[in-house]
């Protein structure tokens, strides 16, 4: 054959092939989503979620070590208390869970990067994400303990706050309470465009937050839309945040790339709970190679347009990047 071009010149053997690879992924862009229980002495496996983890604060180096040791240095968390209430004042509380755990990080980790969800749903005896007034929950009154909550994250030691309630909002008001205060230069990374999806179902066992009655999608969007997913994505980077998120992931690739291509902050990703089950699931029944599955479903995240992954997957893909496998 007379073929002038033929692409599989640059697929020939893993040197070219890594050489001329589109997609570059790195540990520095992997954030791991950390559950951290209130007590002492608690590493409780979560049944819906195999290899994961709570930790009480005092046992956050069970998990921060190996972090470490395989690349990982950046987390997201997320805190279980032992009373909720109506008004979710755990959630701002100085001595609250995320408090303890920021307090026992900088103290013993100081290059942990601390990223805390500020949310309601973790700490509300309704497990709704915000304020009820009778079964609604109210917008504006929700801004005012979402604020504090952030404030409060910030003050005990948070790097960033990623609010995760999708009030209309919110972004311009804990911007205004961090500047307030001094905080000018701590980053938002806003959950801009997180559906109601029911891919979280492990995660609400996980954190205890599954609502007690009704459901998210007053808040959270509609997952037949993505002209809604760019309009929140804008409203947010015009309010103040710094980076913006995806969530879930896999199911949303598309969404992915329109938030890419129409904005110009760092766009996260969120692989979520039910992502992470449904891999675990299918290898323990020997459906599929785990650590395959696992770098291709990253790989196509960032084909997406992902600049970063939050995953419960960090620290395997660090090691991974390592090894060679993907990166």
């Amino acid at each position: 054959m007379d073929l002038t071009i033929r692409p599989r010149r640059l697929r020939g053997n893993p040197s070219i092939r890594e050489m001329v690879r589109e997609t570059r992924i790195s540990s520095s862009s992997l954030i791991y989503p950390l559950f951290v229980r209130e007590g002492s002495g608690i590493v409780e496996e979560i049944p819906s979620m195999q290899g994961q983890y709570r930790y009480s604060p005092d046992m956050l180096g069970k998990i921060l070590e190996p972090l470490l040791q395989a690349g990982v240095n950046r987390v997201l968390l997320f805190g279980i208390p032992n009373v909720k209430d109506a008004c979710g004042s755990g959630a701002w509380a100085a001595d609250g869970v995320v408090q303890q755990a920021l307090h026992f990080i900088k103290q013993n980790y100081p290059e942990i990067y601390c990223i805390t969800d500020v949310c309601m749903c973790e700490y509300t005896s309704h497990g709704h994400c915000g304020i009820l007034q009778d079964h609604w929950v109210d917008n504006d009154k929700t801004l005012e303990v979402l604020s504090k909550t952030a404030l409060s994250h910030v003050q005990a030691g948070a790097d960033m706050v990623a609010p995760s309630d999708m009030m209309d909002g919110r972004v311009a008001a804990i911007r205004g309470i961090l500047d307030q205060n001094g905080y000018c230069q701590t980053p938002i990374l806003s959950y801009a465009v997180k559906y109601s999806s029911s891919f979280y179902g492990p995660f609400r066992e996980a954190a205890g937050s599954a609502p007690s009655f009704g459901d998210r999608k007053s808040y959270q969007m509609d997952y037949h839309n993505v002209r809604e997913g760019l309009k929140e994505a804008a409203l947010d980077a015009a309010e103040g945040a710094d980076l913006l998120m995806v969530k879930p992931a896999l199911s949303y690739l598309d969404v992915i790339h329109r938030v890419k291509t129409q904005t110009n902050l760092p766009l996260a990703a969120y692989s979520v709970s039910g992502e992470y089950a449904m891999i675990k699931s299918a290898a323990n029944a020997g459906l599929i190679d785990e650590a395959s599955i696992v770098c291709e479903t990253a790989a196509s995240i960032y084909r997406a347009g992902a600049d970063i992954l939050i995953t419960y997957f960090a620290k395997e893909l660090a090691g991974y990047i390592n090894e060679g496998r993907i990166g």
